[in-house]
């Protein structure tokens, strides 16, 4: 595959070459290039020879001298982006399987991209990459991986995933350990299917990789109300939780005397689901998987505890309603009673979720017919609402209903509010 080249860096080391916008690149010192990852292995080497298609179809050779990590200056067609690799498992914890049905599009893509687990840090299964994909992965150097594990039991791992695939996992993490590559390891746990003795299986063969394998997470499955045809599931309650918070514990106590490190950490659910509390920062040894929700809140509390200690503005009286997802929401309580300013009164509600069903209890997942439907009666001055109920672009709630609709149905000042602590409380004390 030929890549066009769209725009030309002026008077960088490839217009000085001579490559112009209509050109194409073929190869790289002598490989083809299938997509962004090969673009940038490739030409991350002081010296590159470049096969390209001038804009009249002459191929050329261009020879180019850099230093080793500095970009060639050029702007490429998006024949070079990763397409998304569709997953092929049919994991009977699936949330988007369990999503309802009329939503947009792209709440129903599922990936497996082992691509986009190295640029963004997105969790894959290895289980749709065959073995020429596989060396590619070792040849490029990707590292560090964000793996989904659930088990290294091969049939239990099939039993999971619905994929003769899966069996192989521990293969594949050896041959990734071997070439000097280091992947962090997901484990979402089902009740009956991977806690207990096969949890200890698992943790007791990953944390055997360490320090290729660098981390661990326990995360406790997402059940919603639409798993009508599903393998029957049932969610975490306090006490299972607190099972699993027991085997974590005990592989902490163990691998940080052993090689270091506790390796394992509990996703901020399953703490608030054990009825726990919040595991201190230096428990979370620098909150190696922070986008899996694993520490997420004890940086919250931090943040929100030194803005109030740092804080020396008076805050604007009035009065606050805080509607979040009902696992946080006695916490939210304390951190409000700890660290909120003086002057404002402010009240938590928890928000049922009756879109997914009331198995959810994250904020993130709090849609706009709730908010509505939930907040009908409020009649404090202002709502703070936290960002993650919203899509990227700020203006859709997972249902589809907008922000503006939300702001329109509600009687106080409802204000957007950035996930950090610090924000909370600028926000609490009625700073912009």
């Amino acid at each position: 595959m030929a890549h066009e080249i769209i725009a030309v860096q002026p008077h960088g080391v490839a217009y000085r070459r001579g490559l112009r916008a209509g050109d194409s690149i073929i190869a790289i010192n002598g490989e083809p290039i299938l997509d962004e990852i090969d673009y940038q292995a490739l030409t991350n080497r002081a010296k590159l020879d470049i096969l390209v298609r001038r804009a009249d179809g002459r191929e050329e050779n261009v020879r180019i001298i850099k230093a080793r990590e500095a970009g060639l200056g050029l702007q490429l067609a998006d024949t070079l982006a990763c397409r998304p690799y569709a997953c092929k498992n049919k994991c009977v914890f699936c949330f988007i399987d369990q999503m309802p049905p009329g939503m947009r599009e792209t709440l129903y893509v599922k990936d497996d991209d082992w691509r986009l687990s190295l640029m963004m840090g997105n969790y894959i299964t290895l289980t749709n990459v065959d073995e020429k994909e596989f060396q590619r992965i070792l040849k490029r150097k990707a590292s560090p991986l964000y793996i989904s594990i659930h088990s290294t039991d091969p049939e239990l791992r099939v039993r999971m995933m619905k994929n003769p695939n899966a069996r192989f996992i521990m293969d594949r993490l050896r041959a990734l350990a071997d070439a000097g590559l280091h992947f962090h390891c997901q484990i979402v746990l089902c009740p009956g299917y991977n806690d207990g003795d096969a949890l200890r299986k698992t943790l007791t063969d990953l944390s055997a990789m360490y320090p290729a394998a660098v981390s661990a997470a326990l995360v406790p499955v997402g059940l919603t109300k639409y798993r009508q045809g599903l393998e029957p599931m049932k969610p975490f309650d306090r006490a299972g939780a607190q099972a699993v918070m027991g085997i974590c514990r005990e592989f902490q106590n163990k691998l940080l005397n052993e090689i270091g490190t506790r390796f394992v950490f509990p996703a901020d659910e399953m703490v608030l689901i054990a009825g726990e509390e919040l595991p201190a920062e230096e428990e979370y040894e620098g909150y190696p998987q922070i986008e899996n929700g694993v520490g997420l809140l004890r940086k919250f509390e931090n943040s929100l505890a030194a803005a109030a200690k740092e804080n020396t503005e008076a805050a604007v009286a009035r009065r606050v309603r805080i509607p979040c997802g009902t696992s946080i929401a006695p916490v939210m309580e304390r951190w409000v009673a700890q660290y909120g300013p003086a002057g404002v009164s402010v009240t938590v509600q928890p928000i049922r979720n009756t879109f997914f069903g009331e198995t959810v209890t994250v904020t993130g997942l709090i849609t706009g017919g709730d908010l509505i439907s939930q907040l009908k009666d409020a009649d404090e001055d202002e709502i703070l609402l936290c960002g993650n109920t919203l899509r990227e672009q700020g203006d859709k709630f997972l249902d589809d209903v907008t922000l503006e609709q939300v702001r329109a149905a509600l009687k106080p000042r409802l204000t957007v509010v950035p996930n950090t602590g610090a924000d909370l409380f600028r926000a609490l004390i009625g700073k912009k």
